[in-house]
């Protein structure tokens, strides 16, 4: 794995130095990294006290996520309205719902399904007017405001990858 959030909230493995099985790799485990994001974008649009946030209904992390997140909204003062959708032919369903809220900005959460539809997610966040905080660059090159992650996980997870493929034991490796 290379973009798990957390890995055993997620009941991927049993533990971080010993994950058991045959599961291991690299975590986006960030405490403060849904704060950081809505505080970014309380920066960039100051007046904002109301966030949409898109997430994947089936997407486990998602839960964890948008939970770190709403603690981080009280403190900063931000109202959060939850969006979810339940497959890529959602997605132009939950921007309808979005359009019916007041918010001043949207946050897209960590999510394979929202990562393939980067275009059409970043279209319609511009057709919005909404400013949005996504999970990867690539939103960015296909268009977006900001991103903020952890970077160069693909290519630190090809290196366990390597190991694996050499003979070492998954179960054994760490996830980092």
């Amino acid at each position: 794995m290379a973009i798990v959030g957390d890995p055993v909230a997620a009941g991927l493995v049993d533990d971080l130095a010993r994950p058991g099985g045959n599961v291991t790799g690299f975590s986006i485990i960030a405490p403060g990294l849904g704060r950081k994001r809505l505080q970014l974008l309380k920066e960039i649009v100051p007046k904002t006290s109301s966030v949409a946030v898109l997430s994947n209904s089936a997407n486990p992390q998602s839960k964890i996520e948008f939970k770190e997140m709403q603690d981080a909204a009280r403190t900063l003062d931000v109202h959060l309205h939850h969006f979810q959708i339940s497959g890529e032919s959602s997605v132009e369903h939950a921007f309808e719902d979005i359009g019916k809220e007041v918010v001043q900005a949207l946050i897209v959460l960590t999510d394979p399904i929202l990562f393939s539809a980067r275009n059409r997610i970043v279209g319609l966040a511009d057709r919005s007017q909404l400013p949005t905080m996504y999970f990867f660059r690539e939103f960015v090159v296909e268009g977006g405001l900001v991103s903020y992650a952890p970077s160069d996980l693909f290519r630190r997870a090809a290196t366990y990858v390597d190991r694996v493929l050499r003979g070492s034991n998954p179960a054994e490796l760490p996830v980092q």
